[in-house]
């Protein structure tokens, strides 16, 4: 049992944990044909002996902060009541609460492969934050990935849903028109609101969505993948955490999503989230995570797992951000993180109520990455969270300016990673139909340009 679970229990009586079911009790519950209410409801009738009931006085107070922060009215108190465990089926996890009693018989069941302290991730938080307003080209982020040549291809990211993990985000802003496939929010105690209309609670979550499907406005790029659609879910901060965070991920599963985009993390490395990043790669989801903000010899989890694709900040004039973490594990695999660097400093995207900041952050150069696996996986569908990584990860480029144990692989290109997925080498082509614009812009409008496909 985790040496924390015993520090809390012994502390306050009991601990929240967060248990990792066996593969073949997962695989049932999403298996095909069967009906996963009544799977959930078995496995939780046989799970719930383990785990004591929330305070119902803190439930109570939880349930009025949470009616605040959603603006809906409050339940009536005697309705209220948490569940003595909660079931995410397709990520194969359970969150309850146990005591001494519970703890020593919980691992003892057939059900369950791994027990850990439920900790609570954070905002990972833009270091620097300044109003702004939109320019007329391309951000410099945009270009220097090489985005602008997959779109001069018709790479940019439609049909493609990319799961988004925040604050929320505004979907009345205009560059975000007809980007939002799905919206959900969770209250302070993980349940979903009904009804609930894209908004943000904070301005992050829509800096971050802007990013990655930020439709273009009046000649004005800032989003990686205008033509993909984001499923978002609002998911922090404030409140029972962790089982915000679990539902959102399950109801973004549930969504189809094929990559993820999460600026979230706990400070130093902890292995408690390592079955949740386990759970996203089985449903073959990409986790693309923000490494964290707090400089060198540091780094958050789960941005720090070897198995999610970790990712840092870098500027315009190819430095790594000084705020940008890095960190060298004691592992085989995957021993330095991040895995890459990309763009987070200076970034321009949009923020609610119609408006545009530029932030700095291993938050703002995450979605930078995500877009780009959105472009990816619209160049070839059928390619694997697996592929999808491998061919980003190779498309790196280390410049002179950046040391490897900041940077580790440097920055991603696009054009290099479409060919290294796909076979396709897209730089000859975008050659071609830059000459073409050029000699139509000389001979005036009478002649149009042929589209390339």
């Amino acid at each position: 049992m985790d040496t924390l679970i015993d520090q809390r229990i012994a502390a306050v009586g009991h601990a929240n944990v967060l248990v990792a079911l066996k593969p073949e009790v997962a695989r049932d519950f999403v298996a095909t044909g069967i009906d996963l209410a009544a799977a959930v409801g078995d496995a939780k009738r046989e799970l719930e002996r383990y785990f004591v009931k929330p305070d119902p006085e803190q439930s109570i107070a939880l349930e009025l902060a949470s009616a605040h922060f959603t603006g809906r009215k409050p339940r009536a108190v005697p309705a209220i009541e948490r569940p003595k465990v909660r079931i995410y089926p397709r990520l194969g996890l359970a969150l309850g609460t146990i005591d001494a009693q519970g703890a020593n018989a919980l691992l003892s069941d057939p059900q369950v492969a791994a027990v850990h302290a439920a900790l609570d991730l954070s905002l990972i938080r833009p270091v620097k934050v300044a109003s702004a307003r939109a320019s007329e080209t391309p951000t410099w982020g945009i270009s220097r990935l090489n985005v602008p040549a997959l779109w001069a291809n018709g790479i940019d990211g439609k049909g493609v849903i990319v799961g988004h993990l925040d604050t929320g985000v505004d979907g009345s802003h205009p560059a975000l028109n007809r980007a939002i496939a799905a919206f959900a929010e969770f209250d302070m105690a993980g349940n979903e609101v009904p009804r609930a209309k894209p908004h943000d609670s904070d301005e992050h979550g829509t800096h971050t969505a802007g990013t990655i499907v930020g439709r273009p406005l009046s000649r004005r790029e800032f989003g990686v993948a205008p033509g993909a659609r984001l499923v978002s879910a609002l998911v922090i901060e404030g409140g029972q955490i962790i089982a915000r965070i679990l539902a959102g991920l399950e109801w973004i599963i549930s969504k189809n999503a094929r990559i993820l985009s999460m600026s979230l993390g706990l400070r130093g490395y902890t292995p408690a989230f390592q079955e949740l990043i386990d759970a996203l790669r089985r449903n073959n989801v990409l986790p693309v995570i923000a490494v964290g903000n707090e400089g060198p010899d540091t780094s958050r989890s789960p941005g720090n797992y070897a198995n999610v694709l970790s990712v840092g900040a870098c500027a315009a004039n190819d430095t790594v951000g000084d705020f940008s973490c890095s960190q060298r594990f004691n592992r085989a695999d995957d021993p330095l993180v991040p895995d890459l660097v990309a763009p987070g400093v200076d970034v321009l995207s949009c923020i609610p109520d119609g408006k545009f900041a530029r932030m700095d952050g291993t938050s703002m150069a995450t979605p930078h990455v995500a877009g780009l696996a959105a472009l990816l996986l619209q160049a070839k569908p059928d390619s694997s969270a697996a592929d999808i990584e491998a061919a980003i990860l190779k498309s790196c480029q280390l410049p002179s300016t950046m040391p490897d144990y900041r940077a580790n692989r440097g920055v991603p290109d696009a054009v290099e990673a479409v060919k290294l997925l796909t076979g396709r080498d897209l730089s000859t082509r975008v050659v071609a139909t830059t000459a073409r614009r050029k000699r139509t812009a000389q001979s005036g409008p009478s002649r149009r340009p042929r589209k390339v496909a």
